[in-house]
């Protein structure tokens, strides 16, 4: 089954995106139109709504790997492809802006990145962003993810990955899974390491954030580093 017919036709999800913007939507609707068709007695969102009851929410869904969607029933290879190339979209979408900026010296649009690439994970990641000389963005990468207590990322290898994309600054930025915002001391103690090696190397540690939950912390804001 697809998504169902037997609704007006301006009741129906499609139809109302199109007519009010996808605002008007709720989040199992949006999650229908990913899905395109439902199964085995189920309509698409049908599928939609289990999908959040089954992870409490969209960050649930979306820290979810394709292999675990795939082994929920009704759920193929195509329909949990389509749901990780959603969330793949809004993190290149939140990447392509800050390309476009001028600078990343203004830490909102660094900050809503950030939160969007990490905001969902369960495990802690370790992100960086390599910047020229003028704070343009140069490339993103991922340094490192980890148990539910760390990331295991070390000063050396972050140097080896801003020479070789011979960046001039750096930005870096890891998610706490727990919940608490707040920089521990090992955040503190890690940065400070950080800096003093970087700096060797004639490279400037721009920040260093921390997302948890809906909240991202700048050490930089803080006077950490």
């Amino acid at each position: 089954m697809s998504l169902p017919q037997d609704l007006p036709e301006h009741e129906r999800p499609r139809e109302r995106l199109l007519r009010h913007g996808p605002g008007s939507l709720r989040d199992a609707e949006l999650l229908a139109l990913a899905l395109r068709t439902g199964a085995r007695g189920r309509t698409a969102i049908d599928m939609g709504s289990e999908l959040m009851r089954h992870y409490g929410g969209l960050r649930g869904l979306f820290a979810a790997s394709p292999q675990e969607l795939m082994s929920l029933p009704g759920l193929g290879a195509a329909k949990a492809g389509s749901l990780a190339a959603v969330l793949e979209l809004a993190r290149r979408v939140a990447e392509e802006q800050l390309m476009r900026r001028h600078t990343l010296a203004e830490p909102g649009s660094v900050k809503h990145y950030f939160k969007t690439a990490l905001v969902h994970r369960t495990v802690e990641h370790c992100l960086a962003l390599y910047l020229d000389s003028q704070l343009n963005l140069i490339a993103s990468g991922e340094l490192a993810r980890g148990t539910l207590a760390q990331a295991s990322v070390y000063p050396r290898e972050v140097v080896r990955e801003a020479l070789r994309h011979h960046a001039a600054a750096l930005i870096l930025a890891h998610n706490h899974p727990s919940g608490a915002a707040r920089p521990s001391q090992a955040d503190r103690d890690f940065s400070r390491r950080l800096k003093q090696a970087l700096a060797l190397v004639d490279i400037r540690l721009v920040d260093h954030l921390i997302v948890a939950g809906d909240t991202v912390v700048s050490m930089a804001e803080l006077g950490l580093l």
